[in-house]
């Protein structure tokens, strides 16, 4: 289906179950679209980072789409990741995508080598004219190591390049004068802006933002569907109090040792422990070479569910 313009609502970057063997668990990973779904989500999103994408074969990826094109079955849509180094591999991740169903695409800035804005640009423009599938640009310096400005964002909104910009920036300020800019433009009803900033929704939502594309939306999507209606609703003080509970469970991703794995193991393990635990997927198993969560931190994350009042 063609996204709304613009895309709104609560969009989960799912996670990515694997096997004990390191294969796409399409089983589970088509239990857990059925999950977001059936609470009502307004989109899905494949194949990003709370997806290790960038720790997943061609095929594996080409699966992971396929399953959760299936899943959907045209209820939302279904935006696709083609996240790479380059701008030609991410063009032939577009035209995967869209041969196995997705109905938007989202990629980064290239990475690996720096990049000037205006090759970023060129990078974007690129992409587009290579697929029929509306692309949202996806601002994750962190990773990338290169930050999506307002200076190089706005012209390819406005030129019709870009149809929205998922910001996991983490910088507040940043985003807020993207928005007023885009508003300023005339961009607001053709320019969607979705934060990644899970644990400061209620506060982007005053702001502007569209919606949300929250990982922990993977274990807990009813309470950030709770927290968008109470925003969309002028509902502050509920919002606030939604957001400082699903803050609170956030916790789980840090309940990994940082003596023994990375930060990004300890988050995504925890995702993928709470949904084993929860009974969504099969196996908690994270790509390699990341580190999976030992029996403490398991049971920590355990602890935590049961705080939030989720249960299996």
């Amino acid at each position: 289906m063609c996204p709304p313009v613009p895309l709104t609502g609560v969009i989960p970057p799912m996670c990515t179950p694997l096997t004990p063997t390191g294969d796409v668990d399409t089983r589970s990973l088509a239990a857990l679209a059925r999950r977001l779904l059936d609470a009502g989500v307004h989109g899905l999103f494949a194949l990003g980072s709370t997806g290790e994408a960038a720790y997943l074969t061609d095929a594996q990826r080409r699966t992971a789409l396929e399953t959760v094109v299936d899943a959907a079955a045209g209820r939302v849509p279904v935006l696709a990741g083609v996240i790479d180094t380059t701008t030609a591999r991410m063009r032939d991740h577009a035209v995967g995508a869209a041969a196995s169903g997705a109905d938007a695409i989202v990629a980064t800035a290239p990475f690996y080598t720096r990049t000037h804005p205006a090759e970023i640009a060129d990078h974007f423009r690129r992409l587009r004219a290579g697929t029929e599938l509306p692309l949202f640009a996806y601002d994750i310096p962190a990773a990338v190591h290169t930050k999506l400005t307002a200076a190089i964002v706005l012209p390819l909104a406005a030129d019709g390049t870009l149809a929205g910009l998922k910001d996991s920036s983490g910088q507040v300020e940043e985003a807020r004068r993207l928005l007023v800019a885009a508003r300023d433009r005339g961009l607001g009803e053709r320019f969607s802006v979705l934060t990644g900033s899970e644990m400061a929704v209620d506060g982007a939502l005053l702001a502007g933002v569209h919606g949300v594309v929250p990982g922990l939306g993977n274990v807990d999507p009813h309470g950030y569907l709770r927290l968008y209606a109470h925003a969309r609703a002028g509902r502050w003080a509920e919002a606030a109090a939604e957001q400082d509970r699903l803050a609170a469970l956030f916790a789980l991703t840090e309940t990994g040792d940082p003596a023994r794995m990375g930060g990004s193991s300890s988050a995504l393990g925890g995702f993928k422990a709470a949904l084993h635990l929860l009974g969504v997927i099969d196996c908690p198993a994270t790509a390699a070479p990341q580190v999976p969560l030992e029996a403490a931190a398991v049971d920590r994350v355990r602890k935590f569910l049961d705080d939030a009042g989720l249960t299996a």
